[in-house]
């Protein structure tokens, strides 16, 4: 029953990490599937101090590939993932969030609340509900100094020090009351600034995703790969993928498909898809539509403009964030309609938007060279 009420308490956001003692070993954590070159085990669930080391510093140091194991809590997985103690701990505070959101995205209100943000975006209470608990995990962390969200984009001062988060609280909100899965988006830079930079100065960035399962995905810079980690009975998170390779494979997800009515060469890519009889994946939340690119380690993501409909992807809280995400997991990005990566694009203002592609290597280069007629970038990647 505590830890079931632990789970649900929204003051667990502000909750932090260090200074606990070692409370008395749970029950292991059984039946995870082992990927694919990295067995799966048990591991002992207890809360343990998320930077006391498992086992002394020199041996770490020593270790030859010291790697995240499945199996490992949040805690173990950063420990190994990064040496620096306030980002381990801010990636910590947002996952406290993201489990308490999850439980608000269960019961919150869907109505609209007579609200718009500063960009003209229409309010639902349960996107305020998520946009005060991300600044309140935030502020309680320490360690973030300016913050910005969608629903609040001017950055606000955090108190802390150490790196600025913007996010997406509530990412495809307007389809919580159909069920269907949505999530939250977030990027982090070191220091002060929100904008002068590019999403390749990110030191991390991570996405919620609140669907039938509850799953905290994160890419953390220098570190091989992308993690999932899934929201267990006992609250706890349990590191259940690593994603290093995005191949090939015939699943489409084709965002703002009436771009296609003045767009001809978005329409000739989508008839490709469908004469190549690839198989539909979308729901129109950008969330799931991107990590199951990560999770089946194949398919595209495109959300293209034209003449009649502009963009509508912001570069600092979704589209950067996410290509570090996807980019660590082996695919590739498109953003600017300049065939860059999403990370190599200078990021002026918080409203800045993009087009922007998702998946492997070989199909951003074809919709590089579908929309745009080249990818120089992918010349050595032969797609057909």
């Amino acid at each position: 029953m505590a830890s079931m009420l632990a789970s649900q308490c929204p003051t667990l956001a502000r909750a932090t990490v260090t200074g606990r003692r070692a409370a008395p070993m749970a029950k292991a954590v059984t039946g995870v599937r082992a990927a694919p070159g990295n067995p799966a085990r048990n591991v002992f669930l207890g809360e343990t101090s998320a930077f006391s080391a498992r086992k002394p510093a020199v041996a770490r140091k020593n270790a030859v590939a010291a790697q995240a194991k499945i199996g490992d809590s949040l805690e173990e997985f950063l420990i190994e993932a990064t040496d620096d103690i306030k980002l381990r701990q801010l990636m910590m505070s947002l996952g406290e969030c993201i489990r308490t959101i999850a439980f608000k995205v269960r019961t919150a209100s869907c109505a609209a609340t007579a609200c718009v943000n500063s960009f003209g975006d229409e309010q639902l209470a349960v996107d305020l509900v998520a946009d005060k608990l991300l600044f309140e995990a935030l502020t309680y962390s320490n360690v973030c100094e300016f913050a910005c969200s969608e629903e609040v984009p001017e950055p606000v001062a955090m108190g802390g020090e150490g790196f600025s988060v913007a996010f997406d609280p509530l990412d495809g909100s307007s389809i919580v009351d159909t069920n269907f899965t949505v999530g939250t988006i977030f990027g982090v830079w070191p220091g002060a600034n929100l904008k002068g930079i590019k999403g390749s100065d990110q030191a991390a960035s991570g996405m919620g995703i609140y669907g039938p399962r509850t799953v905290y995905c994160l890419a953390i810079k220098g570190y091989p790969g992308t993690h999932e980690f899934l929201l267990d009975n006992d609250g706890k998170w349990v590191h259940v993928k690593e994603t290093t390779e995005i191949g090939e494979g015939k699943m489409f997800a084709p965002g703002n498909l009436r771009a296609t009515f003045d767009n001809p060469n978005y329409e000739k890519l989508v008839n490709y898809y469908i004469g190549e009889k690839y198989t539909l994946r979308y729901t129109g939340g950008m969330v799931p539509d991107v990590f199951q690119i990560i999770v089946k380690e194949k398919g595209v993501f495109s959300n293209v403009t034209s003449p009649s409909t502009k963009a509508k992807l912001r570069i600092l809280f979704e589209v950067a964030p996410l290509a570090l995400m996807v980019e660590q997991a082996g695919g590739a990005s498109s953003c600017d309609g300049k065939c860059v990566s999403a990370l190599d694009v200078d990021i002026n203002d918080y409203d800045q938007r993009s087009q922007v592609c998702f998946g492997s290597k070989v199909e951003v280069a074809r919709f590089e060279e579908y929309v745009y007629g080249d990818s120089p970038r992918f010349a050595e990647v032969a797609s057909s």
